[in-house]
């Protein structure tokens, strides 16, 4: 590569069993010259960064990952196991085979992962050691001479500061100084050095028994991501001309046809084609309540059949099933890191040197200004050392974010990272699109006008040039040609109109279906027709024109139903002090109608780029969400502070938007919120505990009136109970009426 091209570089690390674990590497790496946009993702043990191989090269990026005691391998490759650490059982991450690209994710391959249990673990053992250590010396207390009880001390001490001295100096040669461990060191050294050995060994069991308990906590919210990738089968019942055959889920093609029978996992995203049955979609969207899926109904990889067989197309690959997005996202949101955890990344870089010097100042300016014991306050200098280091304080965040999104996950709700839940927190106004969103987005053809062509015609002109439509009220004329048994002609050049309708060519001629506004714009004559569709409209209905050339052929009105949890979700946002609003490309008539039904204020007849306006004028206000489902919301969820799709949205909606909701209720903005503001709520609290903790014993400690093993134990207690209470976030229950955790 030439010097000064760079490129994104993707590899997978492993041994990283906590938030701490990902810090050291993302500090290591983005030291190194040529190396900008670093991300180091936990969950999904990825480290990816732009790098300009001309100044660094990719082995030297890979010998500071090991360098501190990391596992590091390129994407695709075989992982590596770090040196005293572990990786996953052979087959988590299986070879490619013929079906499968050589590097998927684990989740686009449906592929299942366990992690070793704790007490397995390079953490546990390292506890086990030292607290096996530490009981020797003590016997050596009561059974030998004080001397010789020292001596064991100090040799238990060495042996269980010898790994952590190691990663001290492993971190400082990377640029990182100003470690846990290399306070660790210093303090556990010249403990031994004062002559409180025992204190010294205490201090170092303490703090291997912290470190492994924070891990295992941490895991917790790892491992419910990972729970969701075991949710799809390995294997699939597919059909073929010689009849039915296993064969491995992550194979299957958009277009095959597999058998799900009773009791049966889903091995694919697909579409029913045959058969009847109430299938449970709690696992992937959190819904407790079975649906019942019969010919043409959409269905989830991982839910599960219940009472009888059914016959299932393949819409999406194992790569692109609803499960592996929602992997995917939580994994990526890693990334997005919030605000917060930035502010307080910056802070403890800052902090810890700070406690460093004023360690320094009360083991020397007493001594040296008032003749003060050099001993006594030399030991309370190093007992600041260990109540100075911020492990509480960094993981603060990082934990209550992981535990949010691995909750939220569950429940079908998505966000993507932690900036995405801190702006959720603080929404004052949501804004909804009508159609799919705050209605059910299945309208029907309730009227169809014919004026100069026949019923059938209209309809089955209007079918051809919606034909393939992802809009509802195309999917809806589509399927009323459908249910009449009309025969639609040939069309080419289809394309949408955004906001206004579609059009196509037939029979050589461009056949337009569009909103009456539109046709007006390009001087189709409607206005002997005005009162006809303001009667229409007036009833709450959709009104469509068909018009060839420049001859209206006939109007089609639709009728689509509010979502029967429209008013209960609305009225929830309204008791959190949120303002809804509802903004459509929907005339005024049709919009008043549903708004009078749901008792909430709108915008009608707005185009997507008039929709994006008024997302800003809105946002000049407050904090907006807005909450969408179609192409035309993508601009205006864009432009939201927070941007929502539905689950039943379009790809483009739900790429475009920061977060998704998967079981298709608008009761869940509300629930969205709720988690953003629990979770807002768990870092304040964390915050709090951190820096309490750490202002009481420090005070008490330059007072003399605590020592060594009560600093570790605090420092260790304050990470424990920052995990623990970051952790109470994985109960939480959305749709419960609550602010906060």
């Amino acid at each position: 590569m030439k010097d000064g091209a760079a490129e994104q570089v993707e590899w997978r690390v492993t041994g990283m069993d906590c938030g701490a674990c990902a810090g050291k590497v993302r500090g290591a790496v983005e030291r190194l010259p040529g190396v900008s946009e670093v991300d180091v993702a936990l969950m999904a043990e990825r480290l990816r960064l732009t790098l300009d191989e001309g100044r660094t090269p990719r082995a030297r990026v890979e010998g500071t990952v090991r360098a501190i005691g990391f596992g590091i391998s390129a994407k695709g490759a075989a992982p590596e196991r770090p040196e005293g650490g572990f990786v996953l059982p052979e087959g988590a991450f299986p070879a490619a085979t013929e079906e499968a690209a050589p590097h998927q994710d684990m989740t686009a391959r449906g592929v299942e992962e366990t992690a070793p249990a704790w007490y397995a673990t390079p953490k546990a053992r390292f506890v086990l050691g030292t607290g096996a250590l530490l009981a020797a010396a003590s016997a050596m207390r009561l059974t030998a001479s004080p001397e010789v009880a020292h001596w064991a001390f100090a040799a238990a001490t060495l042996i269980g500061l010898f790994p952590v001295a190691r990663q001290a100096l492993a971190m400082a040669r990377a640029g990182m100084p100003f470690t846990i461990e290399m306070l660790m060191t210093i303090a556990a050294t010249g403990a031994l050095v004062i002559g409180a050995a025992g204190e010294a060994a205490l201090v170092v069991f303490l703090f291997a028994l912290g470190e492994m308990l924070e891990g295992v906590a941490a895991g917790r919210a790892r491992q419910g991501i990972r729970a969701l990738a075991r949710l799809v089968p390995r294997t699939a019942r597919l059909e073929t001309a010689g009849g039915t055959r296993e064969v491995p889920a992550g194979s299957l093609d958009v277009g095959q046809v597999v058998l799900v029978r009773p009791g049966d996992r889903v091995p694919a995203d697909g579409t029913v084609i045959e058969g009847i049955s109430g299938v449970d979609e709690s696992p992937v969207t959190g819904e407790s309540v079975p649906r019942l899926k019969e010919e043409g109904a959409g269905i989830f990889a991982g839910s599960i059949n219940g009472e009888a067989a059914l016959r299932v197309r393949v819409t999406k690959r194992a790569e692109d099933n609803t499960i592996a997005r929602i992997v995917r996202l939580v994994e990526e949101a890693e990334s997005a890191r919030a605000p917060t955890e930035r502010f307080i990344d910056r802070f403890s870089r800052v902090y810890m040197p700070a406690v460093v010097g004023a360690a320094l100042l009360v083991g020397i300016v007493p001594p040296l200004a008032f003749g003060q014991d050099w001993g006594s306050w030399s030991y309370r200098a190093l007992a600041l050392l260990l109540i100075g280091c911020p492990c509480a304080l960094v993981i603060s965040v990082p934990a209550s974010i992981a535990s949010a999104l691995s909750t939220g996950a569950r429940h079908g709700l998505l966000m993507k990272g932690g900036a995405v839940i801190e702006a959720a927190a603080g929404i004052t106004r949501v804004a909804f699109d009508k159609t799919g969103t705050l209605t059910q987005g299945r309208p029907r053809v309730s009227d169809v006008v014919p004026l100069s062509a026949s019923t059938g015609e209209v309809l089955a002109l209007a079918a051809a040039v919606e034909r393939g439509a992802s809009h509802p009220l195309g999917r809806a004329i589509l399927a009323r040609a459908e249910q009449d048994g009309l025969d639609m002609p040939a069309s080419r050049a289809a394309r949408a109109i955004p906001g206004r309708g579609a059009e196509a060519e037939i029979d050589g001629a461009t056949v337009t279906v569009g909103a009456p506004r539109l046709a007006r714009e390009r001087g189709v004559a409607v206005a002997q027709i005005e009162a006809r569709i303001a009667a229409l409209e007036d009833a709450g209905k959709t009104v469509v024109a068909v018009w060839r050339a420049d001859d209206l052929l006939g109007l089609i009105a639709l009728r689509d139903a509010a979502r029967a949890d429209a008013a209960q979700a609305l009225d929830a946002l309204r008791a959190m002090g949120i303002a809804p609003v509802m903004l459509t490309g929907d005339n005024a008539r049709t919009a008043a109608a549903i708004c009078d039904e749901l008792g909430i204020e709108y915008r009608a007849g707005l185009l997507p780029e008039d929709k994006v306006a008024q997302m800003r004028a809105l946002a000049q206000a407050g904090r907006v969400m807005m909450v969408g489902d179609g192409i035309n919301d993508a601009p205006a969820l864009a432009a939201a502070h927070v941007g929502v799709a539905m689950g039943s949205g379009t790809d483009v909606a739900l790429e475009t938007a920061q977060a998704a909701i998967l079981r298709d209720r608008v009761a869940d903005v509300a629930g969205m919120i709720r988690l953003a503001r629990a979770t807002m709520a768990n870092i304040r609290q964390n915050v709090a505990i951190a820096l309490g903790l750490k202002a009481v014993f420090l005070v008490t400690t330059i007072l003399g009136i605590t020592g060594l093993w009560i600093a570790i134990l605090a420092d260790t207690g304050a990470t424990v109970l920052v995990t623990l209470n970051a952790l109470r976030l994985l109960g939480f229950r959305p749709e419960r009426p609550r602010d906060v955790a």
